[in-house]
């Protein structure tokens, strides 16, 4: 029964400082917001900031793994380099040490006058009083998040005290040291490091358990050093399962935690093995205590990084050469990876993502236009099935940009950011249409090679002014989305208005050529779907080259602007006769 009791004891005392870590984790990031990630990925242009970044922000959150998670999905959206995140991953390395140090205040004994007031339990309850305070009394958001901060960092040390109170009677347990002779081997240590801290998902846990079983005083340096070894392998453990679903740049993220660890473990293993094999090294049977455990477990990060950080390119190189990139991996993937989930917390920061993967978007409708004009000039069955696979890449931009932006709509949003989702969406069926009319072009010019069908040298004429204008109403509309350019966005509706009359025109005089008897049905239907086309193409550049204007106008409906534009706007005027000289038929 006092086995059971023990146990039961330790396992309360793990869940609470898990909880305890976790709670204080996710305070800080609600007091940062976006301001903690924003800073992780903009603030790492130099190699030295990266490891600095790192460790600070892994000992404000207490977790190297949560700190790597985060850079995974920032490596994973193109927002930060490989070499970028190496070194991130490295500080977060030293800065997960950070926590052995605090816990080491949970093993402050009391006593008389000032030893009183800084006894564990004191800070436990000083904090804790301040913490549900702030909590249950202050008005604003940020103060409660600050109180759920204590009371987190008060859980912790509760946690701390209860599995060193379970741990104590084991002093003189002789099951319990004889299970401790196991642990006399480095790689059975190594591995029950890696095992436990897989298990808890937690190398601070797991050092946290290892200062409460020093307490019995049967951990000497020779079974601790391979057990902290061990504990670094066993923190990939979430980093590796986080790179699910990524792409290869993620994973290569992922495996650069793992890479760093096995490496320390490698180096510094080999290198005390070796020398104790020759020298009988003093320290060797030293007695540890919880704070001997931090500071073992902080100079073995410390040294490693020290090493490794000289060889980051190395690193990257390991990795990469680990998970190839293939160049279909690259166009399959797209811009999709822009869109992180993780994101979504941060409305500015999702839109922004979003926006870099609707350029993505535009560039692809623009080309696979362009390429399906062309194949109405020469056509080649490689380029059609081109035409064919962009356009179900288009489809695919369509669902993952909608499916996140409608996720992102149901966060809170401000009016800017709520105008913003909506063209978006607005937008992206608009592209996802150019797509859909450049597969349409692409079936006709497949029609013509097929039936061998020729067109008089008239209509050649007119449909090469009408291609001519459908180019540059494409390149004008998707290079102003890209650059965000509203000055050649208002180039668009007259362009498009001209290219209105231009399809008109071009059918009244194909009627009037098949009366004369020189253009034939079979190459009026054609002709009829390439104009169907090219004018609802230009419709849906019109609509998207709206949207451009809209979200730099403070009150704004599309067809209201239009509708005034073309009555008073002396710049539609101008562009609009700039075009009629440009693509006249005559």
């Amino acid at each position: 029964m006092e086995s059971i009791s023990i146990i039961l004891a330790l396992l309360s005392g793990v869940a609470l400082f898990l909880y305890g870590m976790t709670l204080m984790g996710d305070s800080l990031k609600q007091v940062a917001g976006a301001k903690l990630e924003k800073t992780l990925y903009k603030l790492t242009n130099t190699k030295l900031k990266g490891v600095l970044l790192g460790l600070v922000v892994t000992a404000l959150i207490q977790s190297s793994s949560a700190t790597t998670v985060m850079v995974v999905g920032f490596v994973n959206s193109g927002m930060m380099q490989l070499i970028q995140a190496i070194s991130v991953i490295m500080g977060a390395s030293i800065g997960t040490s950070i926590t052995g140090w605090i816990l080491c205040l949970s093993y402050i004994e009391g006593g008389n006058g000032i030893a009183t007031l800084l006894s564990s339990a004191t800070i436990a309850a000083i904090v804790a009083i301040a913490g549900i305070s702030m909590k249950k009394f202050a008005k604003h958001s940020k103060y409660r998040h600050i109180g759920e901060i204590m009371l987190g960092f008060a859980i912790l040390m509760v946690g701390m005290q209860t599995m060193s109170s379970a741990m104590s009677p084991l002093r003189t347990n002789e099951t319990f040291l004889n299970i401790l002779t196991l642990f006399n081997h480095p790689l059975v240590c190594i591995l029950i490091g890696i095992a436990f801290t897989a298990l808890l998902q937690s190398s601070s846990a797991a050092v946290g358990i290892l200062q409460a079983i020093s307490v019995t005083g049967v951990l000497t340096f020779t079974n601790t050093f391979p057990l902290v070894l061990g504990v670094g392998i066993g923190a990939s453990a979430p980093v590796l399962l986080s790179s699910i679903g990524t792409n290869t740049n993620g994973k290569r993220t992922a495996f650069v935690y793992l890479i760093d660890d096995l490496l320390g473990v490698t180096i510094w293993g080999t290198i005390f093995y070796v020398v104790n094999a020759f020298v009988d090294l003093p320290f060797t049977s030293l007695t540890m205590t919880p704070i001997l455990i931090a500071a073992l477990n902080s100079c073995y990060r410390i040294l490693t990084v020290s090493v490794l950080a000289p060889s980051m390119r190395i690193i990257e190189k390991i990795v990469t050469t680990l998970f190839k990139e293939s160049a279909d991996d690259l166009e399959e993937h797209a811009d999709f990876d822009l869109l992180e989930e993780r994101f979504l917390k941060y409305p500015e920061l999702a839109i922004s993502q979003s926006h870099k993967a609707m350029n993505g978007m535009a560039k692809t409708s623009m080309k696979n236009i362009l390429r399906s004009i062309e194949l109405l000039t020469v056509f080649d069955p490689d380029r059609f099935a081109k035409v064919e696979k962009k356009e179900s890449l288009l489809d695919k931009y369509e669902d993952k940009l909608g499916t996140y932006l409608m996720q992102l709509s149901k966060h809170e949003l401000n009016t800017q950011q709520i105008k913003q989702t909506s063209e978006f969406l607005h937008s992206i069926s608009d592209f996802e249409r150019l797509g859909d009319h450049a597969y349409n072009i692409a079936k006709t010019a497949n029609e013509i090679n097929e039936k061998g069908i020729q067109f008089s040298p008239e209509a050649k004429q007119e449909l090469i002014v009408i291609k001519k204008a459908i180019n540059e109403i494409v390149v004008n509309t998707c290079t102003a989305f890209q650059e965000d350019n509203v000055a050649t966005a208002t180039k668009v509706e007259p362009l498009r208005a001209w290219i209105g009359v231009l399809t008109r025109d071009i059918k009244t005089r194909h009627v009037a050529r098949l009366q004369a008897g020189t253009c034939s049905i079979d190459q009026g239907f054609v002709l009829n779907d390439l104009l169907t086309n090219y004018e609802r193409i230009a419709a849906h550049c019109s609509n998207i080259a709206a949207v451009i204007v809209e979200l730099h106008m403070d009150d704004f409906e599309s067809h209201h602007h239009i509708k005034d534009m073309r009555e008073k706007d002396n710049y539609y005027k101008r562009y609009y006769e700039q075009y009629a000289n440009t693509y006249s038929l005559s």
